[in-house]
């Protein structure tokens, strides 16, 4: 069984450049990180991914690995991965529903948004472990406040799932507050169960990215851009490969909207 949204059904009206450059230095770091034998990948880990017990000044690393400031590594943490699962999943997630979080407030308010969320992610998984000493990588508590963000925007846009179950292979459209309410109860679960010192996924980062994107948006986003918009297409109908097909803005195909289902006007609509 396997459900794995492709794509949203949300057209966007700005180029989401800040959006692509996040994940091409995330798929360039990987890349870098391949590239290093695995003694130099773990030495990698530790010299730019966040230490708890070192951020906090509890522990110190040794001089061949401590390359940069402790606080540092809360940033350089967001642009590493540790395999391509972790990659692939992040990029996917930030591809979908980036851009439309972007073109709520514009570039600049979104690379800051985003490093904030990042933060947050990294103190919420830190703060309670305060002398774990397992390092901490990945864009997923950055990406994790970008859905919170989409979830107030944008909770009835439907999202573009793929469905395999068995020999049914469906693409069904879903509402994003299923697909991210879902998201999120389940990390919210596993954070209780996990406990924060030991390796693994970082669930509280999650959870505190998630909470950050949810709290700033309403901050960040441009006058005029409203919270809870409506749906463009029908919920739970079955998508035709047709319509992926189409031309879209961003990672979205193109959408015939009627006017009930449209946006109020924004200050990108004026010429």
């Amino acid at each position: 069984m396997l459900f794995l949204p492709i794509a949203d059904d949300n057209p966007t009206h700005r180029t989401p450049f800040v959006t692509w450059m996040m994940m091409g230095l995330c798929i360039a770091v990987f890349l870098w990180q391949q590239s290093l034998s695995e003694e130099e990948q773990i030495m990698a880990l530790y010299s730019f991914g966040v230490i708890p017990a070192v951020l906090f000044g509890s522990q110190t690393l040794p001089a061949e690995v401590d390359v940069i400031p402790a606080w540092a590594s809360i940033f350089s943490s967001m642009f590493m991965h540790g395999g391509w699962l972790h990659l692939g999943g992040n990029m996917l997630y930030l591809w979908i529903f980036g851009n439309n979080v972007e073109d709520s407030m514009g570039h600049g308010r979104f690379l800051v948004f985003y490093l904030l969320c990042g933060v947050a992610a990294a103190l919420a998984q830190s703060v309670p472990a305060p002398d774990s000493v397992i390092p901490m990588v990945g864009a997923s508590g950055a990406i994790a406040g970008v859905l919170g963000a989409y979830l107030l925007l944008h909770p009835r846009a439907n999202v573009r799932v793929f469905m395999w179950l068995l020999v049914i292979i469906r693409i069904i459209n879903v509402p994003a507050a299923v697909v991210l309410g879902g998201w999120f109860l389940m990390q919210s679960i596993s954070g209780l169960q996990a406990p924060a010192d030991q390796g693994g996924v970082a669930f509280l980062a999650h959870i505190g990215g998630f909470i950050a994107g949810a709290v700033l948006i309403p901050l960040f986003r441009e006058r005029g851009v409203p919270l809870f918009a409506g749906a463009r297409s029908r919920p739970f109908q079955v998508v035709k490969a047709s319509e992926l097909r189409r031309g879209g803005g961003g990672s979205v195909p193109a959408v015939k909207l009627s006017d009930r289902h449209r946006r109020p006007p924004g200050p990108w609509d004026r010429t």
